[in-house]
């Protein structure tokens, strides 16, 4: 893959911890509660991911939407971080968001300096990533669809998805297992290059 093109984020580097010539950029991981953010940063993070789970109680019950996912017992109340190295040219920093409404207020803070997103989204459940793609939107950060395929989750065509979701043709939606690391780092190498297309788009337009 060529990454050369790319302009530096406004994301803080120690260039020393780098190779000669490589560049760190900083990727967000979002989406409704439950649909498998935390599990994406752990299957594909070179190190050992931070996660901030905590375990769900009975206190939540009411206040988070745990229809489809009765079984979580945990949940992110802050952020997931992880680093994968796509090559030697580019390193990715994640930052998984936290999917509940009571911790959105966070997101404004883990965007900032963002070059790009990756939106899971559960087939069954359409409806909790809308407030990711939306904000994604409003910030203006360039990102894709990753449909995290359930077991239980019945097959759509993509362009359903795409009408269901009232998003651009522009915007790329893949598929993945996000339990699975090879899955995981297509997505982002999905990601990277529709940040590159995109960019390359804006240069021509001038």
């Amino acid at each position: 893959m060529d990454f050369n093109g790319f302009d530096q984020p406004a994301f803080p580097q120690r260039a020393e911890a780098l190779h000669a010539g490589s560049r760190s950029v900083k990727v967000m991981v979002a989406g409704g509660f439950g649909t498998g953010k935390t599990t994406m940063v752990g299957s594909v993070s070179e190190i050992v991911p931070l996660t901030t789970e905590e375990t769900l109680t009975q206190a939540t019950v009411g206040v988070d939407d745990l229809v489809g996912v009765a079984d979580k017992k945990s949940t992110t109340v802050s952020l997931d971080f992880g680093r994968i190295s796509l090559n030697e040219q580019l390193v990715l920093y994640l930052f998984g968001t936290p999917g509940q409404e009571r911790f959105w207020f966070l997101w404004n803070g883990l965007c900032k300096g963002a070059l790009g997103a990756v939106v899971l989204v559960d087939t069954r459940r359409l409806r909790s990533s809308f407030r990711a793609i939306e904000e994604m939107e409003r910030l203006d950060v360039p990102f894709v669809i990753a449909l995290n395929v359930f077991p239980d989750a019945r097959g759509h065509p993509v362009e359903e998805v795409r009408e269901a979701l009232a998003i651009s043709p522009r915007t790329p939606i893949v598929t993945c297992d996000a339990r699975d690391r090879v899955s995981s780092r297509d997505v982002l190498i999905a990601l990277i290059h529709h940040i590159k297309e995109r960019s390359v788009a804006a240069l021509e337009s001038r």
